[in-house]
């Protein structure tokens, strides 16, 4: 889970404060990114909150799938992920081809870092704000599509099967 937790793409240049977006919108906007990535993976896959973390002008929301990805089925996901993101016009900023832990980082238009990061045989998705103005960010309003792990921490290991996304096949 450390690697879902460590990398950022984005953050605070100087004192480059966005003025019209505050952390709480920078956030709502954030969960917008992962509902539509998340929305365009078929089949669908389950997934539960990650810890909503804030810096001093950025803002960071997590998502964790709670579908096993088997590692025959990684490339397929990463790559239906990368081309959802670039049918959006997010820039690939890199990508990480190791056989473990496998990872793709991207940037929005707005700033945005966005990656998805296999760590320890489960995939997270992760959306870094730019710098934004300081407010206080309330926890995501959109229900996970499974169960809400509501104040469990770490949460479990993938636990879902999927016919697809879990077969031993590529």
């Amino acid at each position: 889970m450390t690697l879902a937790l460590g990398f950022s793409l984005s953050g605070c240049v100087g004192n480059g404060k966005r003025v019209d977006m505050d952390m709480q919108d920078a956030a709502g906007h954030a969960d917008e990114i992962m509902d539509a990535t998340l929305a365009s993976i078929d089949p669908a896959v389950q997934w539960a909150h990650g810890p909503t973390t804030t810096g001093s002008c950025d803002v960071t929301r997590r998502r964790s799938v709670m579908t096993v990805v088997s590692d025959q089925r990684r490339g397929s996901f990463l790559g239906l992920v990368e081309r959802a993101w670039r049918k959006r016009d997010y820039r690939i900023k890199g990508v990480n081809n190791d056989q473990d832990s496998p990872a793709i980082y991207a940037q929005t238009s707005g700033g945005f870092g966005v990656s998805l990061i296999f760590g320890g045989g489960q995939a997270f998705f992760e959306v870094d704000s730019p710098c934004v103005e300081e407010s206080e960010v309330v926890e995501s309003t959109t229900p996970p599509n499974g169960p809400s792990y509501e104040g469990v921490y770490p949460l479990p290991r993938p636990n879902v099967h999927s016919d697809f996304w879990s077969a031993g096949a590529p």
